[in-house]
């Protein structure tokens, strides 16, 4: 039987819609009871270890990141409750034969990213709070203020007056290698200050989590374990900097799965730049903007040799344009069905997945340089990109 995943943000939470098919988890605390399972003994065998030389140690980097990752609780007043409850009462009058839910409740973690105290995390995080409480990795505890929000990259900027803050280094994201190591650095289930590592499994993934109309999906995606509480907590490489916010999972279950995404810290430096310079306010472009190039794709490995042969395609990778759309990007390019895209620019582009990693990145009105393969030729042209 065939199992499917669901889309979970990885905020500690509870409340079910049904979309697609699929389960979405949103806001409050759904951790499983722990279970107790009888096993037989086995024998104890001795084993010897061999020391193993790494070129890096997890120590040194958990040491680094553990200190600006911070525990969120965020939590809705009685007064924000009713205020809701009243607003639900207008739209829906037949809402109140149904009950009222309580003040909202959860929580997750965030990072400092300045010693004066601003902290980044996921919008789903504190997006229902006007309570919100930071504990830091010594244990001091402050109240925070929510600076501003991005719903469409689901990022959230909060503040605490403190002193002695460690701030984390931002690494570049986009230097981030498919196959690198990186940790996960947060707190799952409310067990705060924890560390887990992987590699990072694939890049510019859209997954479909931000539900606004100009949603920004470009995630990291890593085998690291990231579970409820660890939203808004930080993916670290292996020297500590950060390269990515922790933010949903694929999981059939509700808890890790193998499956976890990270927002690319090199997208949310100039968004949390522009809300702190802003007072909250984000006013910068919109980064939910579109830019396509008008296409019906498949990828070129997925074909087998006869359809290659009937269409001309002497390619073993790549991504094959079926149809162009009319007025699209494509087509006013001088593209041609048949034709297969190998790289956009300067960056190699195997799959479909490569080519929408990359467009994740563009906007409408940028020019890229498509290299693509006609027949046995090797072309290429300039694409004024189209929203």
């Amino acid at each position: 039987m065939k199992q499917f995943l669901s889309l979970m943000f990885a905020g500690i939470i509870g409340g079910i819609a049904t979309i697609g098919g699929l389960k979405y988890y949103e806001t409050t605390n759904i951790a499983p009871a722990p279970t107790t399972v009888a096993t037989q003994s086995a024998q104890a065998h001795p084993v010897n270890y061999a020391p193993v030389n790494v070129p890096f140690d997890f120590t040194e980097a958990a040491s680094r990141s553990l200190d600006a990752v911070v525990h969120i609780k965020a939590a809705e007043s009685n007064e924000s409750a009713y205020r809701r409850q009243l607003q639900q009462q207008r739209s829906d009058p037949f809402s109140f034969f149904f009950g009222q839910r309580g003040p909202a409740q959860g929580s997750g973690s965030g990072v400092i990213i300045s010693q004066d105290g601003y902290i980044v995390t996921n919008n789903h995080v504190v997006d229902f709070a006007d309570q919100l409480e930071v504990t830091l990795h010594d244990g001091r505890v402050f109240d925070a203020v929510k600076v501003g929000t991005y719903p469409n990259a689901d990022i959230a900027v909060i503040k605490i007056k403190a002193d002695d803050l460690k701030p984390i280094k931002y690494g570049n994201s986009d230097d981030v290698k498919v196959g690198e190591w990186a940790l996960a650095v947060g707190n799952p289930f409310d067990l705060t200050s924890t560390v887990t590592a992987g590699i990072i499994s694939a890049k510019g993934r859209s997954i479909d989590v931000i539900h606004t109309k100009d949603a920004v999906e470009n995630f990291i995606q890593t085998d690291a374990a990231v579970n409820p509480g660890n939203s808004g907590g930080a993916l670290v490489d292996v020297n500590g900097n950060l390269i990515g916010i922790n933010t949903a999972i694929a999981t059939p279950t509700g808890t890790y799965a193998g499956y976890a995404f990270a927002i690319p810290v090199n997208q949310i430096i100039p968004i949390v730049e522009n809300i702190i310079k802003n007072n909250g306010n984000y006013s910068g472009p919109n980064l939910g903007a579109k830019a396509t190039l008008g296409v019906t794709v498949a990828n070129v490995k997925d074909l087998s040799n006869d359809q290659k042969s009937e269409n001309g395609i002497n390619a073993n990778s790549g991504v094959l344009l079926l149809e162009l759309q009319n007025g699209g990007s494509a087509q006013y390019s001088g593209l041609l069905p048949n034709d297969v895209i190998i790289k956009v620019n300067s960056s190699i582009v195997n799959t479909i997945d490569d080519l929408k990693g990359i467009m994740g990145k563009l906007k409408p009105d940028e020019t890229i340089t498509v290299s693509f393969k006609r027949g046995d030729q090797v072309k290429q042209l300039s694409v004024k990109l189209r929203s």
